[in-house]
């Protein structure tokens, strides 16, 4: 593999990925996306699935709805792979990861961040993506099902048993990333759709995510939890840090807005750290005016 971009000092490249469909991959990609944005940082977005285009539609959305409600809206440079991309033989899948390389050269060229939402499933851009990944967020619903994507656990005691496909091809990338010279991935998992009650289910997933973070080197967060305002916000392309007004929404804002945009602030302070001091500040400012 010739990797020829670096991702500089200037540079954060952030991929978005879990081999499991419905986990909350492209929400947590927009949502990303615009609060940086709204922080004043410069943001390219790139879809690596070809067939469900989440993300793309979600942009596509937002820039309707701006122009429908005469609000401007941020919205990331995107860029969509389209099903050209999802080719079958060597000589094609070497032409489609020039292209993405390509690609991505040029959106680092302009851009602080990109953030790139991959597909539910094992694919060759995607697992190319993680390589280049200098963070790497995987929502995870919080189940058992989702949780064996990363590793199997006893059926009786469900103690982990053994690390899963997904956590290898992330050891690949991270093994790759050292032979290239590049920084360290950081590895975020998010438990997505987390239940306000504390159930056997809950704990159990917790005590065996809390010993695949000690096995495979990840950070283990809270997620966004299971609401039905985040659904509501996809056709119109919104997210929780948007402005909470009628023009914006389309309808009176309500606790439920409020609440909505509280738990993405924290998620975002939760996956950047110190640098998420200046978002903090920005939404306060933003939310004073």
């Amino acid at each position: 593999m010739n990797q020829t971009i670096s991702s500089a000092p200037c540079v954060s490249v952030i991929v978005v990925a879990n081999e499991k469909g419905g986990s909350g991959k492209s929400t947590v990609a927009v949502h990303l996306a615009v609060a940086l944005m709204r922080a004043g940082e410069s943001v390219a977005t790139i879809d690596l699935d070809p067939r469900q285009r989440s993300f793309t539609h979600y942009v596509d959305n937002r820039l309707t709805w701006s122009r429908q409600r005469g609000k401007s809206l941020p919205a990331p440079t995107h860029v969509c792979f389209d099903e050209d991309a999802d080719f079958t033989t060597s000589e094609d899948e070497a032409a489609g990861r020039a292209t993405f390389e390509k690609t991505l050269a040029g959106l680092c060229e302009n851009h602080r961040y990109v953030i790139i939402d991959t597909p539910g499933h094992n694919h060759y851009l995607s697992r190319l993506a993680h390589t280049y990944a200098d963070t790497l967020i995987t929502p995870l619903n919080d189940s058992f099902v989702d949780l064996d994507v990363l590793g199997h656990v006893d059926a009786e005691t469900f103690a982990v048993t053994d690390v899963s496909h997904y956590a290898g091809l992330v050891e690949e990338a991270r093994a790759t990333r050292r032979s290239l010279g590049k920084p360290e991935l950081e590895w975020i998992v998010l438990r997505n759709r987390l239940s306000t009650l504390n159930s056997r289910n809950k704990r159990a997933v917790g005590e065996a995510l809390a010993d695949l973070a000690q096995r495979l080197d990840f950070r283990c967060i809270e997620g966004l939890a299971e609401r039905v305002i985040f659904r509501e916000f996809y056709p119109r392309g919104l997210t929780a840090v948007d402005d909470l007004d009628e023009l914006t929404l389309g309808t009176r804002p309500t606790m439920s807005h409020v609440t909505a945009q509280l738990e993405v602030q924290s998620l975002v302070a939760a996956l950047l750290g110190p640098a998420a001091y200046r978002l903090g500040a920005s939404f306060l400012e933003s939310d004073a005016a």
